[in-house]
């Protein structure tokens, strides 16, 4: 029976494990998510709060330090971006007790082997700071080359999130490649539907929350371990509809609602009745990917929007980061 007492954030836990999604850290404080997400967005915003500038100022001059005084301020500052997400990612883990999601850097996403390398990487910062490889996720964008590259690293023993998805053709590969989390984009869909329609949707008709919950029963029908994490919310009635998914990542602004906001949540989303249903088993190799992809307008254009909006974010980072450096070495020459 669904518990009647309590806001809709205490009954979602009851179901769902609640994961942030923002890098502002004092949110996290508040809010006691199991995990948090972070993306180049998000840690962009978050590095010009000025209580997270001694991070990022500590990032840069180390990046400084590590490639000497003749490298330009673009140079270190490419370094240090890729450095300053885990830096982020370890503090915030000082705050949640489960899993941080670190993203590779979206212009990797149609190389494989590149991919690979960065990822190594990360983790490699992760280890070296004594933080369990069971605490981190590394964030890859959902194209054929980013879960290929997912695969290898799983037998690595590096877990991976796989983000920017839109459709079952993405999930499936990225379930059969043997993925830990995938990060179906419920808000980013139902944009798409209403820009493309015309049209406004809502509760169970959202297309976001029928894409979710289809690949959530797809899963739980055929037993993957792969684990479903919905993203991208645009209002807390989606969120009430995927009650019972894996795990959801949700916005301060939404946490907060949910919090102040008295009723009956109902458990939507259930593995029992997900194994009761009838769903034809599909395989998805390159190919049929391909297929699919091409055929799916919204995926199509949702996914290639996403890693362009990501790389964007990451060029604007840069760009922050250079200012910052060249202000710092203005100021204290000797010391950086």
């Amino acid at each position: 029976m669904p518990n009647l007492q309590g806001n809709l954030l205490e009954q979602l836990r009851q179901y769902t494990v609640v994961v942030a999604d923002t890098g502002d850290m004092e949110a996290m404080e508040k809010f006691h998510p199991q995990d948090a997400t972070t993306n180049p967005s998000l840690i962009t915003a978050a590095a010009q709060m000025p209580q997270y500038q001694p991070i990022v100022d500590g990032v840069l001059k180390d990046a400084r330090n590590d490639l000497g005084e003749g490298a330009t301020d673009q140079a270190v500052a490419n370094l240090a971006f890729q450095r300053l997400a885990v830096a982020f990612g370890k503090r915030i883990l000082a705050i949640v007790p489960g899993r941080v999601s670190t993203e590779v850097d979206a212009r990797l996403s149609y190389d494989t082997e590149a991919t690979i390398k960065q990822a190594r990487s990360i983790i490699a910062q992760y280890d070296t700071a004594g933080v369990g490889r069971n605490h981190v996720l590394i964030k890859i964008a959902s194209t054929w080359e980013g879960i290929r590259a997912a695969e290898v690293l799983e037998k690595e023993n590096i877990h991976c999130n796989l983000t920017l998805l839109f459709g079952l053709h993405q999930a499936v590969a990225a379930a059969d490649a043997g993925v830990t989390l995938i990060s179906p984009f419920v808000g980013r869909i139902l944009d798409w539907y209403m820009k493309d329609t015309g049209k406004s949707f809502y509760g169970a008709d959202d297309p976001g929350v029928q894409s979710v919950t289809h690949i959530y029963n797809y899963f739980k029908k055929f037993g993957y371990k792969t684990v479903v994490m919905g993203a991208s919310f645009r209002n807390i009635g989606e969120i009430e509809e995927l009650t019972g998914c894996d795990l959801l990542t949700i916005s301060p602004q939404f946490l907060a609602e949910l919090e102040s906001t008295q009723g009956d949540l109902p458990r939507k989303l259930d593995p029992e009745k997900a194994r009761a249903l009838s769903i034809e088993r599909i395989v998805v190799d390159k190919a049929t990917f391909d297929r699919m992809h091409a055929a799916d307008r919204m995926a199509n254009d949702k996914l290639k929007e996403g890693i362009e909006g990501f790389s964007a974010a990451l060029v604007n980072l840069e760009k922050l980061l250079a200012r910052r450096l060249a202000e710092l070495e203005s100021r204290t020459p000797a010391t950086v």
